[in-house]
């Protein structure tokens, strides 16, 4: 966490606490998916699994911790995945770390009529603008939200863009983890 704010929320430096884990694992890397559990109530109800990640009494208690979860299966659409996970109760949000090609709002005007999902995905890929951008979105129970965004072309930690509405729809597919 040495690159998050203090001054943040806890979810947003849960936030970039992700996004900093994700970059050391470098680009090209499948999405990642992490529960975010209360940091007090974790070392509390659980000590061994605690201390198995680095919580020491010494850190501060009202935070998240993020845990990674299994690897999302790569032959089912991210929505149709997301839509399969229940959380249990100890879990106060989710977050997921993904990487996607993005053209600026200047080429939404160029994009070809008719194109198939595959072919809309091989002419983004294709376009001299695209940029490759890796998403950190997080969202909590209560309906809070966070976003990191990192370009591939920017790839430092004083680069990365934060806000609460930058991804909307994927935080709304996250969100919708938590309903009954």
């Amino acid at each position: 966490m040495s690159n998050t704010p203090m001054a943040a929320s806890p979810l947003t430096r849960a936030v970039l606490e992700i996004d900093e884990y994700a970059s050391g694992l470098g680009w090209d890397q499948p999405a990642r998916l992490f529960a975010l559990v209360d940091t007090a109530r974790l070392r509390a109800q659980e000590p061994g699994l605690a201390a198995q990640l680095g919580l020491g009494d010494e850190q501060e208690s009202s935070g998240l911790t993020p845990i990674e979860q299994d690897e999302i299966p790569t032959g089912k659409p991210l929505d149709e995945f997301l839509g399969t996970i229940a959380w249990p109760d100890a879990v106060v949000g989710c977050a997921l770390t993904v990487e996607r090609l993005m053209l600026p709002p200047s080429a939404e005007a160029q994009v070809p009529e008719g194109l198939s999902e595959a072919k809309l995905t091989k002419w983004v890929a294709d376009h001299p603008d695209r940029q490759e951008v890796r998403m950190t979105v997080a969202v909590l129970r209560d309906g809070a939200r966070e976003s990191a965004l990192r370009l591939r072309e920017k790839d430092t930690p004083t680069e990365v863009l934060t806000g609460p509405d930058l991804v909307p729809g994927l935080a709304e597919a996250l969100a919708a983890t938590f309903e009954d």
